[in-house]
């Protein structure tokens, strides 16, 4: 998938991938899309909620080895 911005967030946990995801978004313009690479378990249902929560749909998510792969659409 094509993205605009990448965020790496291995090695993070909760809540700090979300907060650098949030802090990501607000720099980016509505239609851009931001890649976040997670390890943290909990991202995953985190993520689902803070797409609902903010208007920025969660486009895509994957597994790629040990991390998760969340794709973001600025809303």
């Amino acid at each position: 998938m094509n993205f605009n911005k990448e965020l790496d967030a291995r090695g993070l946990s909760c809540p700090l991938p979300i907060v650098k995801t949030k802090k990501s978004l607000n720099d980016m313009t509505p239609g851009q899309v931001l890649k976040v690479l997670a390890t943290d378990v909990g991202s995953v249902k985190d993520m689902e909620a803070f797409a609902k929560q903010t208007g920025n749909p969660l486009v895509e998510t994957t597994k790629d080895g040990d991390s998760f792969v969340f794709f973001l659409r600025k809303g």
